[in-house]
């Protein structure tokens, strides 16, 4: 069975390492630490790029603290099992009021670690029977300019790779994430077409493939999209698979 994929949020450096040690000896189910983050902010620009299973959550914290963390993971398309892992006690009744799978008190048992995280497989699970798999109802969480925010994923026409971020190109505007093309192909697989070995685009919102004669770069391609002005390149290996796209919607 695969092992969760678990986020774990706390500002104490020796906490975090205790967790991860901890998580390692469970067993039943198998669990892997693929991230760590020390404050809500740096929580939500990972939870922009990725998805987890499990969050185990600190409640205090500089900034945001857990709780508020809780509730901003609520609005996700695709929001992680939150478990408390918290030396404070008197904040159980706001935990499970905000759905929280667990409450775990410091220090952190083994044995009640992996009974909070069978918890959280058994929710994950259910969830994902569930919930509908579709395009409007899965959205991009983007953090700029000091917010938070969530752009569907049925409005994005294109991912352009710029140096470390992706350019998300929406009607009439765009938005940077950091994030990878491979990334974008692996969490979306068969919704954008590579065109570029730098460019995604949405196959619904392909409009026309042009061809140009340059005197200096010799025969280009580009493609235009439906609500965006800028052409994007076509790689010449990639004409034949836009054609096929453009010939299918016809």
């Amino acid at each position: 069975m695969t092992a969760l994929h678990v986020l774990v949020v706390d500002d104490e450096k020796l906490a975090r390492a205790r967790l991860r040690a901890l998580l390692d000896e469970c067993e039943q189910p198998r669990a892997e630490v693929t991230a760590e983050a020390a404050s809500a902010a740096e929580a939500i620009k990972l939870l922009a790029e990725r998805r987890f299973d499990v969050a185990l959550l600190d409640i205090h914290m500089p900034g945001a603290d857990g709780l508020q963390l809780a509730r901003m993971l609520a609005g996700l398309a695709h929001p992680p099992q939150v478990v408390f892992v918290t030396a404070h006690a008197e904040h159980a009744l706001q935990a499970f009021e905000l759905e929280a799978v667990d409450y775990l008190t410091k220090p952190v048992r083994r044995e009640r670690l992996a009974q909070a995280l069978q918890k959280a497989e058994r929710m994950s699970q259910m969830h994902k029977a569930i919930q509908p798999d579709t395009a409007e109802g899965e959205w991009l969480l983007i953090v700029e300019r000091g917010r938070t925010l969530r752009v569907p994923l049925a409005q994005v026409l294109y991912f352009k790779a710029e140096l470390k971020y992706l350019t998300v190109g929406v009607a009439e505007r765009t938005h940077l994430l950091d994030a990878s093309l491979n990334q974008i192909e692996e969490r979306y697989p068969g919704r954008f077409l590579r065109i570029h070995r730098g460019v995604l685009v949405a196959a619904h919102a392909l409009r026309a493939l042009e061809h140009h004669i340059d005197h200096d770069k010799g025969e280009t391609w580009t493609v235009r999209l439906d609500g965006i002005a800028e052409p994007l390149p076509v790689a010449r290996r990639q004409v034949h698979a836009v054609r096929d796209v453009l010939e299918q919607r016809q």
